[in-house]
């Protein structure tokens, strides 16, 4: 939040998990003032697909959304196929 509130580019907040905090170390990023959004993503995977859609590489963008898409059919293949035994 901190760096969102001077800078007028994206900024995108990934905060670490710590078992110090039990994941609430999360409302640092969540709780802004008026006026500072920075876009909270959980995952670091998610947080580069992020930054690919601000920078406007589709083409990256629809490959790993393909690749994801097909990965998700080939495990819900598999499990139906584990729960049919």
């Amino acid at each position: 939040g901190f760096v969102d509130a001077a800078v007028s580019a994206p900024v995108i907040a990934c905060p670490p998990y710590t078992e110090k905090f039990a994941g609430a170390d999360i409302f640092s990023s969540l709780r802004m003032p008026s006026g500072v959004a920075p876009a909270v993503v959980l995952e670091p995977d998610a947080a580069a697909l992020l930054a690919a859609k601000i920078l406007g590489r589709r083409a990256q963008v629809r490959a790993i959304q393909s690749e994801q898409a097909a990965r998700l059919v080939a495990d819900d293949q598999s499990l139906r196929e584990g729960n049919a035994r």
